[in-house]
């Protein structure tokens, strides 16, 4: 089971620690160029001044910060939903899924959105399981990329309360 709370300043030592886990770096395209200090002077900032189109919350998982999700947007009824699950040591667990789920019932509940809209690479199947896992309905495909070093395309979903 997990829960969100907001992100705070120590978080950050956390949030750049999976820097180092490769799979987990790769997976959710964090440069590999930049060291654990950038790492955790980048997430400094985001938490102690985030954009104002940002809602951003630590996913924790037994009394550990294991993950963040994100509602991202300007619109004051539709957000972007994105969601992260820490070093990989903690993948294939649910935890996504579950982060995920909550970041819907937040922003649903508590921000009031009418819709909420999440993209995933093509290849990233595990992110695709999950969106589909929670009802989101899919739309046209997006924007070309490479993920992984494949060429792909986003898969794009929406879900309306």
């Amino acid at each position: 089971m997990i829960r969100l709370r907001p992100l705070e300043p120590p978080d950050a030592v956390t949030m750049a620690s999976w820097s180092l886990d490769e799979r987990f770096r790769a997976a959710a395209e964090w440069s590999p160029r930049l060291s654990v200090a950038e790492h955790e002077a980048f997430q400094s900032r985001l938490i102690a001044e985030p954009p104002a189109e940002l809602v951003r919350l630590g996913v924790v998982h037994a009394g550990e910060l294991v993950g963040y999700v994100d509602l991202h947007g300007v619109e004051p009824a539709r957000r972007e939903l994105g969601f992260v699950i820490g070093d990989s040591r903690h993948w294939g667990k649910g935890l996504g899924r579950q982060a995920a789920q909550a970041a819907l019932d937040h922003g649903f509940t508590r921000m009031a959105l009418s819709e909420i809209w999440a993209e995933a690479w093509a290849t990233n199947t595990a992110s695709i399981r999950i969106l589909q896992g929670l009802g989101m309905t899919e739309l046209a495909p997006g924007d070309q990329g490479e993920y992984q070093g494949a060429a792909t395309h986003y898969r794009r979903f929406t879900l309306r309360r």
